[in-house]
């Protein structure tokens, strides 16, 4: 009897995660079918679209990326621990995954030359078919010797997911060429201080660029309910999506 409630209990409590962690996701309608966006961990998302799987940044541990299958593609936009993050690396099954990078994280990934794609700022290319382009991230002022993200480095991210473009802001500031975006339909926007920036310069870079839905993430210790309203109450055509990237 007692094993038998054992077992009803940890199932349930395997429904009940598995139920939390299907209402922190969203499903969007494109040519090629349903994109589905997973938040993951503080900056790190999984997408799965057209039987591909797909990582962004992936940290925390494999445990927290239980639930897909080997990824068929992996984007890292940055050197530091919680984008190229070695031991949740070691732990996944990347024997077949391509990875999607700049040249500084190409330098320290422990992987064969042919499973990597290097791809630099202002640069395009295309991987298992779908289109992808290097968006430049830094902190301000761009020319400053002791910035925690030069210019150059690393790489935000433009993915065309069959028609919906996805934005990935990785380790930025509010930096023009982030503000001169155009066509974004889900965008991913960091703020935390002192690495990217606050809210509120968050907040006016998604009121200019205006991406049809926004997901606040890498936003450890900030106010992402006083984000959405600051961008609700400038009246534009952007919906802030609220989620859980700090999984217990």
């Amino acid at each position: 009897m007692k094993n038998l409630l054992l077992t009803s209990f940890l199932l349930s409590v395997a429904l009940l995660s598995n139920s939390v962690q299907a209402q922190n996701n969203d499903t969007y309608s494109t040519v090629q079918g349903d994109l589905t966006v997973h938040p993951i961990n503080h900056g790190s998302v999984a997408f799965t679209f057209d039987e591909i799987t797909i990582f962004v940044d992936p940290f925390g541990g494999a445990d927290l990326y239980s639930e897909f299958g080997a990824p068929d593609i992996i984007f890292i936009t940055d050197i530091h621990g919680d984008h190229l993050n070695p031991e949740t690396l070691t732990e996944l099954d990347t024997e077949n995954t391509t990875f999607v990078v700049p040249m500084a994280v190409a330098e320290q990934l422990n992987v064969t030359h042919e499973k990597i794609v290097v791809i630099q700022n202002g640069n395009s290319t295309e991987v298992t078919g779908i289109p992808v382009s290097a968006i430049p991230m830094y902190n301000l002022p761009e020319n400053d010797p002791e910035s925690r993200h030069p210019k150059g480095r690393g790489n935000g991210y433009v993915i065309d997911f069959g028609g919906e473009i996805v934005y990935i802001s990785g380790d930025t500031e509010d930096i023009p060429e982030m503000r001169a975006l155009e066509g974004i339909d889900i965008a991913f926007v960091c703020m935390n201080l002192p690495y990217t920036m606050d809210i509120n310069q968050a907040a006016d870079a998604v009121i200019e660029f205006q991406p049809e839905v926004v997901y606040p993430y890498h936003h450890r210790g900030q106010d992402i309910e006083e984000f959405k309203n600051l961008v609700d109450a400038a009246d534009v055509d952007v919906r802030v999506k609220l989620r859980d990237w700090y999984p217990e």
